[in-house]
């Protein structure tokens, strides 16, 4: 018997491929290729961050400069007030927003056909708004961003109620409204939910014990429910550290780390802030943990951590930005401070490597969301500019910049564009208080 890999002797007589009929199927497998190699290039963006929640965008073939006219418009179409970020999922764009006609309030979701911004279906939600809530500035609206899986479509409103949703079609699976059961502050319910295995986890606020829940996400039942805490404005995530997966969950009171099974505490760390404060989303990087200015190290035998830096308790000291989530790569935090600063910090002890003022205005509630891409970072500002630049211990460096989007959110006499904008195949989704756009960002659009 020949060994593994010997070619067998055949019988039949070889096969002659014409010149024409080799270069037929050169081009055929050609094409092939550069297909697969589109698909794989190509990505959604499921949920709040991206698919892995970590805002990073992998995709190539992305341009290297903004064309001095700006960038080419797919189209926009016209929405209402939100703080939702869209979700791009085969072929579709999902956005939660709000319809005003005082003393009448809805919650809506939507959805748009990615190709041309056609909306396919929607679903609103009648609710009962505060008076205050109709004032622009107090910022009205849906602020949790969906969540796409497995065909289905969750949403989560300011109010506590829940649906699940056929992504495709918009029928109702089933749907729940948690203020019916638990006390939900006035427009409360404002993290972006995540998945974990059968689990749809929720940020509540809900009084008693369901600051956090765990829903069924086949049924919308009840799991769990954990923690007295008041609600903060930040959003969920789950990290696998000390041979456990942990929730991470940032309220007004302390970073907690609790089983995303049960509801379990493992560990807790005090950080009393406002909600308003608590904004960033967790970012984790092997055994670093990163809460807006305050950077824990996690335990590798067992679910703990301690604090690296810094060494105060005082929680303005812990806080890098109260708009934006900072991102941690390799050895170095670059994150964007309350000012508009721009700064690099080592990740080890939290000392200032570099600071710049160039990329947006120096004044409170700037923000500058941060998104991988390669070498290169995507800046987005509250002054409505996407940015292409690369951050390096070395320095800031800016490539290109054009205006994308009109800041609408209302602060004192300033308006802002304050919601990150998401990145899917090939294009850059943003959205604000009256339009939803879609801009290329592909080499070839």
């Amino acid at each position: 018997m020949p060994h593994e890999g010997t070619p067998m002797a055949s019988s039949k007589p070889p096969i002659h491929l014409s010149r024409n009929a080799t270069r037929h199927i050169t081009s055929w497998m050609a094409a092939l290729a550069l297909l697969s190699s589109r698909i794989v290039r190509a990505e959604d963006w499921p949920q709040w961050r991206g698919l892995n929640r970590d805002n990073v965008w992998n995709e190539t073939g992305i341009l290297q400069t903004f064309p001095a006219k700006g960038l080419k418009m797919r189209w926009r179409v016209p929405v209402g007030p939100g703080w939702s970020s869209p979700v791009v999922v085969q072929g579709r764009v999902y956005l939660t927003d709000m319809r005003l006609k005082q003393p009448k309030a809805w919650e809506r979701i939507l959805c748009f056909k990615e190709s041309n911004g056609k909306r396919l279906w929607s679903h609103e939600t009648e609710l009962v708004y505060p008076d205050w809530a109709f004032i622009p500035e107090h910022g009205g609206g849906p602020a949790a961003t969906p969540i796409v899986e497995d065909g289905k479509v969750f949403w989560f409103g300011r109010s506590g109620q829940v649906d699940c949703r056929d992504a495709r079609s918009g029928k109702v699976i089933w749907e729940i409204h948690l203020d019916r059961k638990y006390e939900i502050g006035v427009l409360g319910c404002r993290g972006s939910s995540l998945i974990g295995g059968n689990l749809l986890i929720l940020f509540a606020g809900g009084k008693p014990g369901a600051c956090v829940l765990a829903l069924d996400k086949q049924t919308g039942q009840e799991v769990w429910k954990a923690l007295d805490d008041v609600l903060s404005n930040s959003s969920p995530l789950v990290i696998v550290a000390g041979g456990k997966r942990q929730l991470i969950v940032w309220t007004a009171n302390a970073v907690s780390s609790l089983n995303p099974a049960t509801g379990e505490t493992f560990w807790r760390e005090a950080m009393v802030t406002s909600g308003n404060d608590s904004i960033s989303t967790p970012v984790v990087q092997q055994n670093r943990l990163l809460i807006s200015g305050l950077m824990l190290e996690l335990d590798a035998s067992r679910p703990a951590a301690k604090v690296l830096w810094p060494e105060t308790l005082a929680a303005p000291k812990r806080i890098l930005s109260n708009t934006s989530t900072p991102l941690l790569q390799g050895d170095y935090v670059y994150s964007a401070k309350s000012s508009g600063e721009l700064v690099c910090l080592e990740a080890g002890t939290g000392k200032p490597v570099w600071g710049t003022t160039n990329v947006t205005g120096l004044i409170f509630g700037a923000s500058i969301h941060l998104t991988p891409n390669g070498e290169v970072t995507l800046l987005f500002t509250d002054e409505g500019n996407l940015i292409l630049a690369r951050l390096a211990p070395g320095g800031y460096r800016e490539l290109s910049r054009v205006h994308l989007l009109k800041p609408t959110s209302v602060l004192g006499a300033r308006k802002l564009a304050w919601v990150p904008p998401v990145f899917a195949n090939h294009c850059v989704f943003a959205r604000n208080d009256e339009e939803l756009i879609c801009a290329s960002l592909a080499v070839k659009p």
